[in-house]
């Protein structure tokens, strides 16, 4: 599969944006376990107007993370068109448009999902960033506003001949958010019409290899994004390779690989970070690396609050000394949540 001149080999598997997960240390983590694609969190155009810090900072991108996206919401053509300039200008290797966020701060201004209301709007602002830069631009979008409205083979066909050159689409509606499960049955529709020439990515309720390999033999999607499954779990991209080309489960990390693997986690977060920061933008995601560890409360407490990274280390290592034998394999997967 190709996005442009960006080759992603056979059966690729991305890394959903989502805002305050996929920073810089996590897009690291899901890199090195096998992700072929990342993208930032979303950036706000009225932010980036704005010289607002830390939409700036979240454009900020390495070389370990490529191939990398950067995505980008709003409302309004003007400030949509400059903030992919912007975007191209940090140095990524395509420019996402968010029109797939469901949460009522975004959608209910007509940015995000909230765009599936006005599909002329859509396609002109799309159009408008696409001539605006050189690098490929994708959007990211779900089936319609509401049951009612399930407009995405449309809006595909009109997004494609903007110029776009990959469609991600989330298998919900906005209203739903994410409630119920995915309806990958129109995604697959999108990608076999015989009219769509571009790479179509399906996205919602990815949380398996078995799943995972499913979307591609089922519809035959060109990609595979994986979003929330991937919380605490960046190993999920290594489970989906594996079973995606043999047919077989991986077990599940056991405690004393969660351990090295957190650390990593925690490493890398302050190089790219700095003390403070790296530190807070833990918090997140240590804790769960440990879901489902048993009398686990209290360290929780201590990994959510602690503010001296050699502290954090020691309660690692304690975590490894006291559950290292724990069954892996009752741990419970981290719930999904915050996919965009």
């Amino acid at each position: 599969m190709k996005i442009g001149n960006i080759d992603l080999g056979d059966k690729p598997l991305f890394l959903a944006p989502m805002d305050d997960v996929t920073d810089p240390s996590f897009r690291y983590m899901c890199k090195r376990f096998g992700a072929d694609m990342v993208y930032t969190e979303f950036i706000s155009s009225d932010g980036l107007m704005h010289d607002a810090a830390k939409s700036i900072a979240k454009m900020r991108i390495n070389d370990f993370e490529r191939p990398v996206g950067i995505q980008i919401y709003g409302n309004q053509i003007e400030p949509m068109v400059e903030a992919a300039r912007m975007a191209e200008a940090a140095g990524p290797d395509l420019v996402d448009i968010n029109f797939g966020c469901p949460m009522k701060k975004i959608a209910g201004r007509g940015a995000g999902s909230g765009m599936m209301r006005d599909v002329p709007l859509m396609v002109e602002m799309t159009r408008r960033i696409v001539d605006a830069v050189h690098i490929p631009v994708t959007v990211k979008t779900r089936l319609g506003w509401d049951d009612e409205s399930k407009n995405i083979e449309e809006i595909a066909l009109r997004l494609q001949d903007t110029g776009i050159a990959a469609l991600t689409i989330h298998g919900r509606t906005r209203a739903q958010i994410y409630k119920g499960a995915a309806d990958w049955t129109l995604i697959g529709k999108v990608r076999n019409n015989p009219a769509i020439r571009i790479p179509i990515i399906g996205n919602g309720d990815v949380d398996s290899g078995p799943r995972a390999a499913e979307m591609f033999d089922r519809y035959g999607v060109d990609g595979v994004m994986i979003g929330r499954a991937t919380y605490g779990r960046p190993w999920i991209f290594r489970e989906a390779r594996h079973f995606i080309q043999t047919g077989e489960l991986l077990p599940q990390p056991d405690v004393r690989e969660r351990v090295a693997i957190a650390r990593e986690h925690l490493s890398k977060s302050l190089e790219v970070k700095g003390e403070r920061v790296g530190v807070l933008e833990m918090r997140r995601h240590l804790t769960n690396y440990f879901k489902g560890l048993p009398d686990f409360k209290p360290v929780r407490q201590r990994l959510v609050t602690e503010d001296n990274p050699a502290e954090l280390f020691a309660l690692l290592d304690l975590i490894a000394e006291q559950w290292g034998d724990y069954d892996a394999a009752a741990m419970v997967p981290s719930p999904l949540s915050h996919d965009i």
